[in-house]
C-alpha cells in the first residue's frame, strides 16, 4: 500500500509539473515571413534567444527602403509577433548573416521595440556591396544600432555564446571550415566539376552559416551562402554531415538547386524563405521534388513562371495579403514538429 501511495504521489507531483509549465522544454525555430528576406527566431530550451537576420526596413521589399515608424514598420512588426508568442521580451543575440538590406535592414526598427544584447557578424561590408543598391547605407545604419550593444566577429569554427545550445560557425566573409563536423567527412558522389555561380557575387557569399545542435538535433542556416563557398562546404568533401533541418540557402534561388549540396546535408526537412517572387526559383524546387528523403515547406507560394510549388499544407502563405511562420519544434532526442502557422497542422518526425 505504501508503494501505491508513493507512486501515486510522484504520478500526481509529476502532472502538477507539466499543468504548471515544467515540462521537457524544447528548441523553438519560428521562420518569419518577410516576403523574401530572412529573421529566423531561435528559442532555445532555458528561453534564451537568437534572431538570425531582421528583414527589410520600413514597408518592406525594396533595398532602399527607409526605416520609419516601428509602429508601422512590416517586417519588425512580424518579428516581435513571433517573439510574444515564444514568450520573450528581448532579443539576446542577433547574427546578422550578411549586410543586403533584405536581412539587415530591419535592425532600427526592431531595436525600438525591444532591446538587443549582442551583434555577430562578419564585421563590415566591401565597397563592391554596394553592387546591390542601398547596401553600404544598410551597414552604416546598421552599426550606429551596433555600437549600443556587445559585438561579436567569431571566426570559422567559433562556438556563439548559447548556454545550452552547441551553435558552430561553418561559413564567414568568405572562408569555410577546412575540417568536417562530428557526422561529416565522407565523399561526395553527386559533386559536379565547378562549383555553380552565385547570383549575387560580393556579399552573398561571404554569408555567416551556422549549424546549431540540441542534443540530437541539428539545424543549418547558412543565409545567402552561395557560389564557391557553398559549394566547398559539401564538395568533394561533406563538411557539414548530415541535419534534421535545412533553410535553404538563399530563400531558395537558382544557385541553391545543387543537387551536391542536398545530398550531402541530407535534411529530413528543407525549409524556402522565399516571397511570391523573390527565391523559390524553379531550378531548386524542382531539385527538392527529387530529392529523396526530403520533406520541403516553403514560406510562400511562388509565383515566378515555371515554379513547381509543394502542397498547399507545406506553404505558410499562399499570397501576400497574409504573414504566417513556420514553426519547428525540437527535442534533445533529435525528434521534432514542424507547425504551418496558416492552417495550425502539425507534422511529427520521429528520432532518425
Amino acid at each position: 500500500m505504501r508503494t501505491r501511495f508513493l507512486l501515486a504521489a510522484a504520478l500526481a507531483i509529476s502532472l502538477g509539473l507539466v499543468e504548471r509549465g515544467f515540462a521537457a522544454k524544447t528548441l523553438d525555430l519560428y521562420f518569419i515571413d518577410v516576403e523574401g528576406g530572412q529573421a529566423t527566431l531561435v528559442v532555445t530550451p532555458a528561453g534564451e534567444s537568437l534572431l538570425v537576420d531582421t528583414g527589410f526596413p520600413g514597408s518592406g521589399g525594396r533595398f532602399e527602403s527607409l526605416p520609419g515608424d516601428p509602429r508601422a514598420a512590416r517586417d519588425a512588426q512580424r518579428i516581435a509577433a513571433a517573439a510574444k508568442d515564444a514568450g520573450i521580451t528581448r532579443i539576446d543575440n542577433l547574427l546578422v548573416t550578411h549586410f543586403h538590406a533584405d536581412h539587415v535592414g530591419g535592425v532600427v526598427e526592431l531595436a525600438q521595440l525591444m532591446p538587443i544584447g549582442t551583434f555577430i557578424d562578419h564585421g563590415s561590408a566591401l565597397p563592391s556591396a554596394e553592387s546591390v543598391a542601398g547596401t553600404l547605407a544598410a551597414v552604416e545604419r546598421y552599426t550606429t544600432v551596433r555600437a549600443k550593444g556587445r559585438h561579436i566577429e567569431p571566426k570559422i569554427g567559433d562556438r556563439l555564446p548559447l548556454k545550452d545550445v552547441d551553435a558552430v560557425v561553418v561559413s564567414s566573409a568568405g572562408s569555410t571550415i577546412a575540417a568536417p563536423l562530428a557526422g561529416g567527412g565522407g565523399a561526395n558522389a553527386a559533386c559536379g566539376a565547378t562549383a555553380p555561380e552565385a547570383q549575387e557575387k560580393n556579399e552573398n557569399p561571404r554569408s555567416t552559416g551556422i549549424v546549431l545542435r540540441y542534443g540530437r538535433f541539428r539545424f543549418l542556416d547558412v543565409g545567402d551562402l552561395s557560389g564557391p563557398p557553398l559549394f566547398a562546404l559539401v564538395c568533394p568533401t561533406d563538411l557539414v554531415g548530415p541535419v534534421d533541418v535545412y533553410l535553404v540557402a538563399h530563400h531558395g534561388g537558382p544557385d541553391a538547386a545543387d543537387p551536391a549540396t542536398f545530398a550531402a546535408f541530407k535534411p529530413r526537412v528543407a525549409i524556402l524563405d522565399n516571397g511570391a517572387v523573390k527565391g523559390g526559383a524553379p531550378e531548386t524546387l524542382a531539385t527538392l521534388h527529387r530529392a529523396r528523403d526530403v520533406d520541403a515547406w516553403q514560406l510562400h507560394r511562388s509565383t515566378n513562371a515555371g515554379a513547381e510549388n509543394v502542397a498547399n499544407d507545406r506553404i505558410a502563405n499562399l499570397d501576400d495579403r497574409t504573414a504566417h511562420w513556420i514553426k519547428v519544434s525540437a527535442d534533445a532526442d533529435g525528434s521534432f514538429r514542424v507547425t504551418n502557422g496558416r492552417t495550425g497542422v502539425e507534422q511529427r518526425y520521429g528520432v532518425r
